[in-house]
């Protein structure tokens, strides 16, 4: 039986009630970790005395903003990861980082398990659980939540009764997980895929700005690193664009998703950065990306977002998918412009000095330098296979 356990603390509902839970029916000592990935609005000092307050004996704060941006965010930008092609992947993209600090502070401070505050209907106690057995098969995993058999109400209840500090109320409900790349709400009257979201859960969408204007991301190598030409950290690119994009009211996503545990389930997301770094690296590869290697990789974005979705990021597919992705990046180096305006984010132009976009070949002008008189030739193979079946087999062996 475990006696100390590294638990993964948000702050919230859940991981405040499990802190005190742990103690009372598991007799464990809980040393409580939260760790920054860019969370909107938390202050961290609040946090650590949440956690002492409901009993643990140590509350420790990690800053993982640069670390969860460079590692991996920016893998999953370069792969335009998007589960179902709609969800980059916010939360999803957090958990390993969250539990590579897990598994690092269980060592350091002599646990033998560690715990989250995970449902068992949902995708994070996959992503965490099967992480924690990739880097640390020997440690005991402890998931209070899938034991105690409290509803949300009945947590809220429990969190008063214990004095613990916590913001959810019986009256607002809302589950909000959130970091650089966005927020994902649910619960309440959102559970119902009819109803419409409530104006009040957005908060990186708000719609503040008017004026069009024009924004310039800059690549290297697949990696956004530059804003209207000024170098940014990989955390300050998204933290920017998020500022940005989202003031226009860009980027939310109302979606019924398939989770890893077999339910259908009603998302919401606002994602303004990752929505709009995405649609921009898009564009800038369809000017450097050879014909067979774009669609190839095309075809992989989809395999690499549901291994991310799916809680196998420390898995030797996603590390090779990664090796192909950082090959297939060598030349997608450049700059596009994104358009905004209220409710609107559009690519307008795209350069590159790695470009294949060759203007005499592509031009219908004075300037062209394609050959023409190849064409008669090229376009009678392309099609003579399907003129031999129509003759012998199709339509014209009737004739």
């Amino acid at each position: 039986m475990a006696k100390r356990v590294v638990l993964a603390y948000s702050g919230g509902l859940d991981t405040s009630v499990a802190v005190r839970w742990l103690i009372e029916n598991e007799g464990v000592e809980v040393i409580a970790l939260a760790v920054d990935v860019g969370q909107a609005s938390d202050d961290w000092n609040v946090v650590k005395e949440r956690a002492l307050a409901a009993g643990a004996v140590e509350a420790i704060v990690v800053d993982a903003r640069e670390e969860f941006a460079r590692d991996f965010c920016m893998p999953a930008l370069r792969a335009n990861a998007m589960y179902e092609n709609r969800y980059p992947l916010v939360s999803a993209l957090s958990r390993p980082v969250i539990v590579k600090h897990l598994v690092e502070a269980a060592r350091e401070h002599g646990a033998d398990a560690v715990g989250h505050g995970c449902t068992g209907k949902g995708n994070d106690q996959v992503r965490f659980e099967v992480s924690t057995r990739a880097l640390a098969p020997d440690l005991d995993i402890l998931a209070p939540v899938r034991h105690w058999g409290m509803t949300r109400e009945e947590s809220i209840l429990y969190a008063y009764d214990h004095d613990i500090p916590i913001q959810a109320t019986k009256e607002k409900v809302y589950s909000i997980d959130d970091n650089l790349m966005g927020r994902a709400i649910e619960c309440g009257e959102m559970e119902d895929p009819w109803a419409t979201p409530p104006q009040g859960v957005w908060l990186l969408t708000k719609q503040t700005a008017t004026e069009p204007r024009d924004l310039e991301i800059g690549f290297e190598e697949g990696m956004p690193v530059s804003i209207d030409g000024v170098a940014k950290t990989p955390a300050e690119v998204i933290d920017e664009v998020n500022t940005i994009v989202g003031s226009y009211g860009w980027g939310r996503i109302d979606m019924v998703e398939n989770r890893r545990v077999g339910i259908k389930s009603r998302e919401t997301y606002e994602c303004p950065a990752s929505l709009a770094l995405i649609k921009a690296h898009i564009d800038l590869e369809s000017i450097c990306l050879e014909r067979d290697l774009q669609r190839e990789k095309y075809r992989l974005e989809s395999r690499y977002a549901e291994l991310v979705y799916d809680g196998l990021w420390f898995s030797p597919l996603r590390e090779a998918l990664d090796a192909f992705i950082a090959e297939s990046q060598k030349h997608v180096t450049g700059d596009v412009r994104l358009h905004l305006e209220p409710n609107k984010c559009e690519v307008e132009g795209r350069r590159s000095d790695t470009s294949l976009y060759d203007y005499g070949l592509a031009t219908y002008d004075a300037e062209d330098s394609f050959r023409h008189e190849d064409s008669a030739g090229f376009v009678r193979l392309w099609g003579l296979g399907l003129e031999t079946w129509s003759q012998r087999q199709g339509p014209g062996s009737r004739s």
